[in-house]
């Protein structure tokens, strides 16, 4: 796979002009007991269209509590958070369930697939919740897989593939609703060098056919590969610049990897 093998869905909508996700002096505060916690203390950050964005910081630092009110998955404590221009910050659970559906595509690090359930069936699951027809999900998760590389792996469950090939499906997942902006946590945290490269690879060519990207990197190699760096420490934005010497992955050549043990 090079990268001209990539490319988003034609039915995907282009990524409109303008800020993605903007937030404005957002604050998140945890009230543990009698202590309360300021995991955020107003953060003011604007995502154009896209961007590549990588979100450094120590553990505690708030990166993750920003990633988590970005992907619609907690409310701010206080400030407003703006989604492609519209005023998330103070909806209710099923409105943020919504816009999660609709709009954000989320990775993990530990890829979260249904071990007993084959790739196209993974890819699939988010459209379940959207009421998409059975007919319609099976294309595009089939689509979504091609786009990642494991065209060949449609009916392959998670044990019957390789680290890399998993977290490819995860991507995959992300991308099958034709989301706005993708929020990766760590996706390279389970991968040796080289399959970490490959995923980055992935991640560069969708971003470089307009998609938003936003990824959580504890390595500064990592996020060489991105086009801007956030640093947060003690939930304020300790730096924010354009990455110089960009990193562009290549993909090496490699031995075939076959199936693990137990594999059709």
């Amino acid at each position: 796979m090079d990268r001209s093998d990539i490319a988003i869905s034609a039915q995907r909508a282009a990524a409109p002009a303008g800020p993605v996700v903007q937030t404005e002096k957002l604050e998140k505060v945890y009230t543990m007991g009698d202590v309360k916690v300021h995991a955020l203390r107003g953060i003011s950050l604007r995502i154009d269209a896209g961007e590549f964005i990588a979100v450094m910081g120590a553990s505690g630092s708030g990166k993750s509590t920003f990633m988590n009110l970005v992907g619609c998955l907690d409310r701010p404590t206080a400030g407003r958070y703006l989604l492609r221009g519209e005023d998330v910050s103070r909806f209710s659970r099923d409105e943020l369930a919504r816009v999660r559906g609709r709009e954000i595509g989320f990775v993990f690090q530990g890829f979260n697939l249904l071990p007993r359930t084959n790739a196209v069936e993974n890819v699939e699951l988010p459209m379940l919740y959207q009421g998409i027809p059975a007919r319609e999900r099976h294309a595009r998760a089939a689509e979504a897989l091609r786009t990642v590389g494991l065209g060949d792996r449609l009916d392959h469950t998670p044990a019957q593939l390789s680290g890399g090939q998993q977290q490819r499906v995860a991507i995959a997942r992300a991308l099958v609703n034709r989301p706005t902006v993708v929020l990766a946590d760590e996706p390279t945290g389970n991968l040796d060098s080289q399959t970490s490269v490959e995923v980055m690879a992935i991640f560069q060519q969708l971003n470089d056919q307009g998609l938003t990207v936003l990824l959580v990197t504890h390595e500064p190699d990592i996020a060489q590969h991105a086009k801007r760096v956030v640093t947060f420490k003690d939930g304020l934005v300790l730096d924010d610049r354009r990455v110089e010497n960009r990193r562009i992955a290549r993909i090496e050549p490699r031995e075939r990897i076959e199936p693990r043990e137990g594999a059709a």
